[in-house]
């Protein structure tokens, strides 16, 4: 059966370069004064930081149904019979289940998996499925290998601006005001434990201390080895990312790693300064 592989820009990346590896990618939203931009097409990431940092309050939606049904139909019409998706996951985001309605509309088979997370898992995910897929496994062999890397994926995120959590509704005023009389910093996480969502694990009084706590909840969870790869992702601040990469070097000096601007669909809700984190294992096939 002739399958399109499909995700979208919570991956951090723009259709064109997924197109390269023959991957199908629809933009997620961002909106502010009342306009909605295709992610990363019509709003780059460095304009986005930019309007955080002018105090701009963004939102993220999912892509447009016009824009789904599109794409679909297109692959249809190019002999596509089935649809494989990895996208945001459905904690975050209504997508996956957009896209499901879009492909019966069209009479497209629809199969996915729910990354419970973004980013670079969800990238790494879909890739993964396309090349098994021209390796010749059949969808529910490519689901129980990824679904491995899923459940032992881990994400942390360490926002540093309490108020724009607080303006985008996400923190209570006078959990802010506290949090910032007393450099309360929290540790969010999201993993399939999570059921995809942001939740608190810890709270701690700097930014240098929850990168500590966040290392030590790695060790204490991972059996590191050399095919773990561990992403520090920041939201328009190097400095401290370059600090929280020498810190996981010194502490994981076996694994993989990597540095990148924190994704936009993240980076809107955590706001400017948000150092994040994510580890997964790579597959053994």
């Amino acid at each position: 059966m002739k399958t399109a592989f499909v995700t979208d820009s919570g991956t951090g990346k723009m259709v064109e370069e997924l197109l390269k590896d023959g991957i199908y990618s629809i933009p997620l939203q961002v909106s502010y004064d009342n306009k909605n931009y295709q992610d990363l097409e019509e709003l780059g990431l460095d304009e986005i930081y930019q309007l955080m940092q002018d105090g701009v309050m963004l939102s993220t939606s999912l892509p447009s149904l016009g824009k789904i049904e599109e794409l679909f139909e297109s692959l249809k019409n190019d002999g596509y019979e089935r649809i494989f998706a990895v996208p945001i996951c459905s904690g975050l985001s209504g997508t996956i289940n957009a896209m499901e309605l879009c492909a019966r509309n069209v009479g497209l088979e629809f199969e996915y998996l729910d990354c419970y997370v973004t980013a670079v898992v969800q990238e790494y995910l879909i890739k993964k499925a396309k090349q098994y897929y021209e390796e010749g496994k059949t969808i529910t062999e490519i689901k129980d290998i990824l679904n491995k890397v899923i459940e032992g994926t881990d994400t942390y995120l360490l926002p540093s601006d309490l108020q724009h959590l607080k303006r985008g509704g996400r923190l209570t005023p006078f959990a802010a005001a506290l949090g910032g009389l007393l450099k309360i910093k929290p540790i969010l996480k999201i993993n399939k434990s999570t059921n995809g969502k942001i939740d608190v694990q810890d709270k701690v009084r700097t930014m240098h201390k929850a990168m500590d706590v966040v290392i030590r909840s790695i060790k204490e969870k991972h059996p590191i080895d050399d095919r773990y790869v561990i992403t520090v992702a920041h939201a328009d601040d190097e400095d401290e990312a370059n600090y929280f990469m020498k810190k996981i070097k010194e502490a994981f000096p076996s694994v993989q790693t990597q540095l990148i601007q924190l994704v936009s669909v993240v980076s809107i809700h955590t706001g400017i300064g948000c150092q994040a984190i994510q580890i997964y294992k790579k597959t053994e096939e």
